[in-house]
C-alpha cells in the first residue's frame, strides 16, 4: 500500500468530553514534526487552559471574541453579533487556506457554529476544498451534518458514558477548560 501524502478530514464529535482535547493534542504532534498549525476557536472567546502553551510553540490561534451566553439565551441582536464574529474567524481561515501557509487546521467547535447557523457548511467545506492537497483538517463538535460526515475521512464519536457533570462537579480549569 502506497503512503498517501494527501491532507485528510478528521471529525472529533459528540457528547463526551475529549474532542476539543484531542484536536489540540494532535496539533502539538504536528507542530512536534515540524507542521505549520492554525487552531480557529468558534464559540470559545472565554480564557481556556490551552491557548499558553499553544502559543509558546509556536501555534497560530484564531477565536471568537467572548460571548457572555450560550446560542438559545441570546436575543436577535446578540445573535447578529456572534453571527459576524464566527464569520470573521471563518474569513481568516479562508485567508489562511487561499495563502497556504498552513499544514494543520483545527476548527474546534466548528460543527457546533454550523449547527446554530452561525457557519453555513457548505462555506465552510467549500473554503476547505481549497486548501492545500497534503493539508489536514480537524473539526469538532456535536452533531454533525451529513455534508459533514461525507467529507470526513475520520469519524471519531467521543460519547459521555459517565461523567462529573452528573455528580455536581463543575469544570475544573487545566481539565474542562
Amino acid at each position: 500500500m502506497a503512503n498517501r501524502q494527501e491532507g485528510l478530514i478528521h471529525l472529533y464529535v459528540g457528547d463526551g468530553k475529549g474532542k476539543t482535547t484531542a484536536a489540540m493534542g494532535l496539533a502539538v504532534r504536528a507542530k512536534g514534526a515540524g507542521k505549520r498549525v492554525l487552531v480557529a476557536q468558534f464559540l470559545k472567546g472565554q480564557p481556556t487552559s490551552e491557548l499558553g502553551p499553544l502559543k509558546s510553540l509556536g501555534i497560530d490561534v484564531i477565536r471568537t471574541e467572548e460571548m457572555k451566553k450560550f446560542v438559545f439565551q441570546m436575543d436577535e441582536e446578540e445573535l447578529a453579533a456572534a453571527r459576524q464574529n464566527c464569520r470573521a474567524v471563518l474569513g481568516r481561515v479562508r485567508e489562511a487556506v487561499e495563502g497556504g501557509e498552513y499544514d494543520l487546521f483545527v476548527l474546534d467547535e466548528v460543527v457546533d457554529a454550523v449547527n446554530v447557523k452561525l457557519v453555513d457548511s457548505k462555506e465552510l467545506l467549500s473554503i476547505l476544498s481549497g486548501r492545500a492537497k497534503d493539508a489536514e483538517v480537524v473539526m469538532t463538535g456535536r452533531n454533525p451534518g451529513e455534508d459533514l460526515v461525507e467529507a470526513a475521512d475520520y469519524l471519531t464519536m467521543m460519547t459521555a458514558l459517565k461523567h462529573p457533570y452528573q455528580r455536581g462537579i463543575q469544570s475544573r480549569k487545566g481539565i474542562e477548560f
